[in-house]
């Protein structure tokens, strides 16, 4: 039989296979509309309430501690492009599906568009930042765009065929239920229909970006004219023996663009720190204040080198890296606010910190004042927070894990008391106080190394921030442990690097280190998970000497 078949009067009609996947076509650009007149929507309402970032987001919310976790693990910090591209394979899979639905059932098909956008709509009004029924403009243009397209398509696709055509008075054969039968298609105006669909997406996609990248641009000028002044008390100079000259060991201080960033901001936030504002209200506040960024630079600034760990760093992981931050002494504003901690009878043993993004982050009052370089910090290695890590302004409190701690883009500080509220992670399993365990991490030979007889240096660094670092041992296969030498110490918020010659032998090894903190503390050798409050164990590597 020919590829194409004629009905009565001549006309050819689609080819044997053409009407579903000329479907799953229209499904495609449907699908792809939808998005893209979403993009210039969400310009115009807010970048951050685009279908994509808000049912992303939601995800991520509904993601279990443990998958989260192995996320982190397996993907590192493109975790969220790794969710993106599987929300947008979804999609794709979804809008196929529909598209070949609607060769059949048009109305059915378009329905289920509609549907789509309504998830992203409910998923935006849901979202922590939401700032209203705006909100939901994105996903459901978008999707009233796509179900239209999609609808316009398919009836170009499909003609009922004269033999199967329902009585007059008869219900029609979609409302029946029975599929439609193909004897012609308006090739003509299908392609030009979906020509045109695709070209007006693209357009309406690039604008949508223009629109965001803009946005981001004004944001991005404020950054570039912001200048820190010279801190009041600036970091002391490092000691010339702060690190080992050893390949391989990690940096005293990590750069910027090495710095680990983990958080659930599918979209960074990019904010215009001229219209930035943080206000300080809740329990026990006697002077509610609100500040803007010039507020924040005019005050004393202090430089302090601290070192941050993620609670999702697994033994001998990647999130923890050391760095100069300059800010204001978060301790100095709560006292000026009439805040006292709970030890100086204050009423208030919490302080929950908002970003611009909805997160919410708990922090010990007691440990936020009590004598600490706890910062709200505006500076990373001598220049303006970058945009990923939390510009215009963030938390950095040494000796708390982050997710009690660190919050990026701040834009609220509430007194509360931990009975009375649960953050963020709390609500999801995580603990409410969270101080950094001892844990140290074997940075040089790299597992499954395979280093020649003889002399290796075996390096890396040990943290136990507002502790300190007293004492690094390293262990050879089941041998006796052997105390490292230690690098110069920073301060005690900051981690130590180590290391030690090893006369290797060939064979295979497993080389095992451990640290003490200043308090006398040995790290564990028990190994648990990084749930609730951080992983423990001791750090091995496996290599083979040649």
């Amino acid at each position: 039989m020919r590829e194409e078949e004629k009905d009565q009067s001549g006309r050819p009609g689609p080819p044997r296979l053409a009407p579903d996947a000329l479907g799953a076509l229209s499904g495609a650009l449907a699908g792809f509309a939808a998005l893209a007149v979403a993009e210039p929507v969400a310009a115009a309402v807010r970048p951050r309430s685009g279908p994509v970032a808000v049912v992303g987001g939601a995800a991520i919310d509904a993601t279990p501690a443990p998958l989260k976790d192995w996320a982190i693990r397996h993907f590192g910090t493109d975790d969220k492009l790794v969710l993106q591209l599987g929300i947008l394979a979804v999609l794709a899979a979804s809008a196929l599906a529909l598209g070949v639905l609607a060769v059949r059932f048009r109305r059915a098909g378009a329905a289920g568009v509609l549907l789509f956008g309504a998830v992203g709509a409910a998923a935006a009004l849901k979202r922590p930042d939401s700032v209203g029924l705006t909100d939901a403009l994105p996903s459901a243009v978008g999707a009233v765009a796509g179900a239209l397209l999609l609808y316009g398509l398919t009836g170009r696709l499909t003609a009922p065929a004269r033999s199967t055509a329902p009585e007059p008075g008869s219900a029609s054969e979609e409302a029946a239920g029975a599929p439609r039968v193909y004897e012609a298609w308006d090739r003509r105006g299908f392609v030009l229909a979906a020509t045109s669909a695709a070209a007006a997406s693209t357009v309406a996609g690039a604008i949508g970006r223009s629109l965001n990248g803009s946005s981001g641009r004004h944001a991005a000028t404020s950054r570039e004219k912001v200048v820190l002044p010279r801190p009041g008390s600036p970091a002391r100079p490092l000691p010339k023996r702060a690190g080992p000259r050893v390949a391989g060991i990690s940096p005293f201080v990590t750069p910027n663009q090495e710095f680990y960033r983990v958080d659930t901001a599918l979209v960074v936030p990019k904010v215009d720190a001229t219209g930035w504002r943080m206000r300080i209200h809740g329990k026990g506040v006697r002077r509610p204040a609100t500040y803007s960024f010039d507020d924040l630079l005019r005050r004393e600034l202090i430089e302090r080198a601290i070192t941050l760990t993620c609670v999702s760093n697994e033994v001998g992981g990647p999130y923890v890296g050391n760095a100069r931050w300059i800010g204001v002494p978060l301790a100095d504003l709560l006292a000026e606010c009439g805040v006292r901690p709970p030890s100086r009878g204050g009423s208030a043993d919490q302080l929950v910190a908002r970003s611009v993004d909805g997160m919410t982050i708990g922090s010990p009052v007691e440990d936020l004042m009590d004598g600490r370089d706890a910062l709200l910090a505006l500076g990373m290695n001598g220049e303006p927070l970058p945009f990923a890590h939390g510009f215009p302004v963030r938390m950095v409190v040494p000796g708390l894990y982050g997710f009690v701690s660190a919050c990026k883009w701040i834009e609220d500080i509430e007194l509360t008391t931990f009975d009375s509220y649960d953050p963020y992670w709390v609500k999801r399993g995580w603990a409410r106080r969270a101080p950094i365990r001892t844990e140290s991490r074997i940075d040089t030979p790299k597992p499954f190394a395979r280093p020649r007889a003889g002399t290796v240096m075996v390096a890396g660094v040990a943290w136990a921030q507002h502790r300190g670092i007293e004492k690094v041992e390293v262990r050879i296969d089941d041998g006796p442990w052997r105390e490292a030498d230690l690098a110069a110490e920073y301060t005690r918020d900051t981690w130590r690097q180590w290391s030690i010659p090893w006369q290797a032998t060939p064979g295979g090894h497993t080389l095992t280190v451990r640290a003490t903190d200043r308090t006398g503390t040995v790290q564990t050798d028990r190994r648990t998970r990084t749930i609730p409050d951080g992983a423990g164990g001791w750090h091995s590597v496996v290599v083979t000497v040649d």
